[in-house]
């Protein structure tokens, strides 16, 4: 398996990085898409926030206008129960709202409790896939049109370091991610004579988040750095900065 590339610390993104881009950001209620959010919307995108609960929606959509950005817009879907016409429905109010799309996060996922694979049922791998690879491709799919004509398009997959490290219990979590990092390089190379559109998928590493107290319930979240230190690296990322290493793996250094 591919060794993912470092993201030096020592890059700084540019405050105007995204300045004019429209950027979706799925999942973006969770911790790290409100991370994600936030920092774009600080750097000048237009942020399109995707989640399940719109009233979670509209306290980021305050915070990011009470923080001096750009109005954001808000696209509430239960990917759980999202078909290949909900996705076109992203797609085409995207367009008939701002008539482009830079870039898509995608922080969205489903974690069940870790359980040995035997006690993995049918409906648990179903979640999984359904959210964690299914999801985010075909959501990328439906919106590739507008990514293409990008002068500098980029898609962000975040994947977990079990993705790259087999260990027991993580089972369809682990397998799921790990199909994203394959999509993605495929992606890449089937785009590589076409458009400068990008897709790349980081591995951020343990921060203090939700989906951690899940896996790590009796770890301290004040021994963890904070998930706001995963700004700059998702703006780097977004933003296609051309001083990062060539890659469609990459994990924070």
């Amino acid at each position: 398996m591919t060794n993912p590339t470092p993201i030096p610390t020592s890059l700084k993104p540019d405050i105007n990085c995204l300045k004019g881009r429209v950027i979706l950001v799925t999942g973006a209620n969770g911790t790290l898409g409100r991370v994600a959010a936030l920092a774009f919307a600080a750097h000048g995108a237009t942020v399109v926030l995707h989640g399940r609960s719109e009233s979670k929606l509209d306290a980021l959509y305050d915070e990011i206008e009470a923080a001096g950005g750009g109005e954001p817009a808000i696209l509430a879907l239960d990917f759980l129960k999202a078909t290949e016409a909900d996705y076109k429905s992203i797609a085409d109010t995207i367009y008939a709202s701002f008539k482009r799309l830079d870039g898509i996060f995608h922080a969205a996922a489903h974690l069940a409790p870790l359980t040995p694979l035997a006690l993995q049922d049918c409906a648990s791998w179903q979640a999984h896939f359904g959210v964690n690879f299914m999801a985010p491709v075909a959501l990328t799919r439906a919106c590739l049109p507008m990514l293409k004509r990008s002068p500098a398009g980029s898609v962000v997959f975040l994947s977990e370091t079990h993705a790259i490290s087999n260990q027991a219990f993580w089972g369809a979590f682990a397998v799921t991610k790990s199909a994203l990092h394959q999509a993605a390089a495929i992606w890449n190379d089937e785009l590589e004579h076409e458009s400068t559109l990008r897709m790349r998928v980081l591995i951020p590493g343990p921060v203090a988040s939700r989906c951690r107290s899940l896996t790590h319930p009796g770890e301290l979240s004040s021994a963890l750095p904070i998930a706001d230190s995963l700004a700059a690296t998702f703006l780097l990322l977004m933003s296609a900065d051309r001083r990062l290493p060539a890659a469609t793996l990459y994990r924070v250094m």
